[in-house]
């Protein structure tokens, strides 16, 4: 499982989890909540009626059709309220009166008149001077049908007289209950989707940043080009962590290719150099100056496959260390291969080559000029070499759906089925006809590496004209 999987998992419990509770607990206050809120103004409304119903009990006129009436009244009216979107349409207070021994005085509902309350909490507990409540099950066994009643004290020089409860029905706060529920459940609901939305972008930046160092570690550590833009990782901390990374990259690439190098060029210096010592200790000796000329001659050619050696080498060592492309621009193709042609026009001539010529004018290439020209360069030389005197080379520029490319074409014998995967690799030559003897096999090796640097391809392939090397550009 990926990292930004678990990261996302883990996150998603936590939020999961989090979520739950809060909700949990705040669904579970509401109920209580609301209820605690209407008790309270059932205090308040009892102790007001208390206030109004002192005369009347102390002068008997409770069961006057006056007050009578007045409750009457009350059952029936109609508030038609709109209470934050839940319809209020019938009131549903049920109001009741005690002496102070518990008997039912007056009741709006006409239901216990004359009944002894005195056993209920209500009653009970105000006609000691305590705090009066209670909650009864309407319906044995149906928590809906539960009612509550508060209880005030009618008092008079300083004793109770009566007791005056009010109750509501708990199913008539219901609704806005409900509706709270409801409200509070989209809003938890939208809070968990931004969180795992919020989680899972998180997720998907925190691995992204991890998967590029992982990729830049694994190019790394497979010898691949490996470039680590400026800005690329936005993270503090993973940045510090890149560029320590690439710090750490560089050293060790640069001791590693030093000590390749140093082998490589030591085992390639010792064949021209074990020559130009045997030529030397020779002519040292007596001879003809025939002789003395054909070793001379070996000195010039080994030293002249030196310094090309080390010229190659080096270049080879700069484009293999570089990661990007130093100073980038729009390369004109036509003037570049024409200058280059200048350069080998006494060859040419020498050979009697004859040029076919397809170059664009409007070819263009962006790169970096110095490797490109020395690039086009090294594939002409191998097409000169592996040309017979009074060939053709064909030179063309050709503008494709990817780019454009450039390819070199030259009469002569076949690339060899072994050799043609093992082209590209360093030190590894073919035999040129005419004098029979191996380049440094730098050449191509370079090419290539030129094409990767750029993001291009280079190609080498038998066709019924000779051999043809393409490199093909991107737009």
């Amino acid at each position: 499982m990926s990292l930004s999987a678990r990261i996302f998992i883990v996150y998603l419990l936590f939020v999961a989890f989090c979520s739950y509770f809060v909700l949990r607990t705040v669904m579970d206050e509401i109920r209580p909540g609301v209820r605690q809120s209407t008790e309270e103004t059932l205090v308040d409304t009892a102790n007001l009626l208390a206030e109004f119903l002192r005369e009347p009990l102390l002068e008997n006129q409770l069961q006057s059709p006056r007050i009578r009436e007045i409750l009457k009244a009350y059952g029936q009216r109609q508030p038609n309220a709109n209470i934050w979107g839940v319809s209020k349409l019938h009131v549903n207070h049920r109001i009741y009166v005690t002496d102070n021994k518990g008997i039912v005085l007056l009741d709006s509902s006409d239901i216990a008149v004359g009944q002894d309350y005195s056993r209920w909490n209500d009653v009970h507990l105000t006609l000691q001077g305590k705090y009066g409540a209670r909650s009864t099950l309407e319906t044995q066994g149906d928590e809906s049908s539960s009612i509550m009643y508060v209880a005030a004290p009618i008092t008079h020089a300083g004793k109770i007289i009566g007791v005056v409860s009010v109750a509501k029905p708990n199913r008539s706060l219901q609704p806005y209950i409900d509706r709270t529920q409801r409200r509070l459940g989209l809003l938890g609901a939208g809070l968990i989707l931004l969180g795992l939305i919020s989680g899972g972008i998180f997720s998907w930046w925190f691995s992204r940043e991890l998967r590029r160092l992982r990729e830049y570690a694994l190019n790394v550590s497979q010898g691949q080009r490996a470039i680590l833009t400026p800005g690329l990782i936005y993270s503090g901390e993973l940045a510090q962590l890149a560029k320590a990374l690439e710090s750490m990259r560089n050293q060790l690439d640069g001791k590693a290719y030093i000590e390749q190098y140093v082998q490589t060029l030591t085992h390639e210096l010792k064949s021209p150099l074990a020559g130009i010592r045997a030529a030397s200790e020779l002519l040292q000796t007596p001879m003809s100056e025939a002789q003395q000329k054909k070793f001379l001659a070996n000195i010039e050619s080994e030293s002249l496959r030196l310094q090309q050696l080390i010229e190659r080498l080096l270049n080879l060592a700069l484009v293999e260390q570089q990661q990007s492309l130093q100073a980038p621009q729009n390369i004109l193709l036509k003037p570049l291969i024409e200058s280059l042609l200048d350069t080998r026009s006494a060859r040419i001539s020498r050979q009697t080559i004859q040029l076919q010529l397809q170059l664009d004018e409007n070819a263009e290439v962006y790169g970096e000029k110095f490797l490109i020209e020395q690039a086009l360069l090294n594939l002409l030389d191998n097409a000169l070499d592996f040309t017979p005197v009074a060939g053709k080379v064909q030179l063309r520029t050709q503008l494709t759906n990817n780019g454009w490319m450039v390819s070199i074409t030259n009469q002569g014998e076949p690339i060899p089925e072994f050799a043609m995967p093992r082209l590209t690799e360093r030190f590894f030559s073919l035999p040129r006809p005419a004098t029979g003897r191996k380049s440094t096999g730098l050449g191509l090796s370079f090419v290539q590496e030129v094409m990767t640097l750029h993001r291009g391809e280079f190609q080498l392939e038998n066709t019924q004209d000779g051999v043809c090397a393409t490199l093909r550009f991107p737009q």
